[in-house]
């Protein structure tokens, strides 16, 4: 089978990748709701629960690169299947839990690996091959625009059963939800029979993994995007985390947080399509700095100032738009570089990176908190980081020049 020249033809393998990658993270982002029900009624503490989440974000991102080194060995199909069920597991495990342990490896360790081989590295990766590269970044945007869609979904399921009946009522119907996860991954396994040939081949093609991985800690322009993808999810995860928070020591409605997140979760969508329009015609990493540029610029300007109702729904509104953007401009990054054999694995490099700065967002943010009594510490050091973040990665672009021909419009 050749690779597919448009989006009609290679429809079944992106449909189930999205179907994948919306469900693992819908699900992954819901499991809040079940914080303080399953606190109340096992021998678990809100901090004992919030580790199991945090581990599994640190798994997620250690065993990105070797679920894309399997992917190369063993193909996505299997990988994914794989990846599938160890997220019903995971859930299942935790559905049962009468104590830590069992939160521990349902919620933190087999999710957190669930995730790096059903996770955006690896859809993204599939997204990639079957489509020719002038539709390449769209079909990225499309992909990476339904890994926003799943908790609208997941979500009120969940806190609906558990309202009817319990928490573990709630999990239980997540675990029906994930079992979608095991055709739609077998679907967007076919993308194993899509050659890698011709325009989508690569240099780095017929290297061997070992030499594939050192290199690209030698690749100055990959290495500065992934240090500015640190700084992304460190970001990204200090909002998520302390927002809400902030708004509560404002005197601000609670609800506002709420609003606040969905309207985030609305322009993730349109801004994942745009940029996965935008990377098809411009520069993909001159993009990357441009978001990181604006994005702690805004940061600024909400913290600068008591926070009203108007501001924040605007101010999340712009985040949003600006928050998963960034994958497809990453992936189809990566892609350039190191072409499409390695893609998963060289991108979970680059994904490692992000999840760090993830923890470091959620954690650093605390303890500056506690250090100074607010969050202004916190911000100012997000915001010099990102600014730096991002006119180092513009200007790494600028210099590098064009990199992969742009496609005829």
């Amino acid at each position: 089978m050749r690779a597919f020249a448009g989006l009609g033809a290679a429809a079944p393998i992106l449909i189930g990748a999205s179907v994948m990658l919306t469900l693992a993270m819908g699900l992954r982002q819901s499991l809040g709701l079940f914080v303080q029900p399953a606190v109340q009624e096992l021998p678990v503490s809100v901090a004992d629960f919030t580790l199991a989440i945090a581990v599994q974000n640190i798994a997620w991102g250690v065993l990105q690169p070797a679920a894309g080194a399997l992917v190369v060995r063993y193909g996505f199909r299997p990988v994914m299947t794989g990846g599938a069920i160890l997220y019903v597991a995971g859930l299942m495990l935790l559905a049962m839990a009468s104590g830590y342990t069992a939160v521990m490896l349902g919620a933190g360790i087999l999710i957190g690996a669930a995730l790096a081989a059903v996770g955006s590295g690896t859809a993204l990766a599939v997204a990639s091959r079957p489509v020719s590269l002038a539709v390449r970044s769209t079909a990225l945007g499309i992909v990476s625009a339904a890994g926003s869609l799943g908790a609208m979904l997941a979500a009120p399921i969940g806190q609906a059963l558990t309202e009817w009946q319990s928490w573990r009522a709630g999990v239980w119907g997540f675990v029906v939800l994930a079992l979608i996860m095991l055709p739609a991954a077998w679907i967007a396994g076919r993308v194993d029979r899509v050659p890698i040939s011709g325009s989508n081949a690569h240099k780095t093609d017929g290297a061997s993994a070992r030499s594939v991985f050192t290199g690209a800690f030698r690749h100055g322009r990959f290495m500065i995007m992934s240090a500015a993808y640190f700084v992304c999810g460190l970001q990204l995860v200090f909002l998520t985390t302390h927002l809400p928070s902030y708004l509560i020591l404002c005197g601000a409605d609670p609800m506002l947080s709420a609003k606040a997140l969905a309207t985030i979760g609305a322009f993730n969508v349109l801004g994942s399509l745009f940029f996965g329009w935008a990377g098809g015609r411009w520069s993909k990493t001159s993009l990357l700095g441009c978001i990181y540029i604006v994005r702690s610029l805004t940061l600024a300007w909400y913290f600068a100032a008591s926070p009203t109702p108007d501001s924040t729904i605007l101010f999340a509104a712009v985040m949003g738009f600006l928050w998963l953007g960034v994958a497809p401009l990453v992936s189809g990054a990566t892609a350039e570089m190191f072409g499409l054999k390695w893609q998963a694995m060289v991108g979970g490099i680059a994904f490692m990176s992000h999840q760090v700065g993830s923890a470091v967002g959620a954690f650093g943010g605390g303890l500056l908190f506690d250090a100074f009594g607010s969050y202004t510490m916190a911000v100012h050091i997000g915001v010099g980081m990102g600014v730096t973040a991002g006119v180092v990665q513009l200007v790494s672009s600028i210099q590098a020049g064009p990199g992969q021909p742009r496609p005829a419009h």
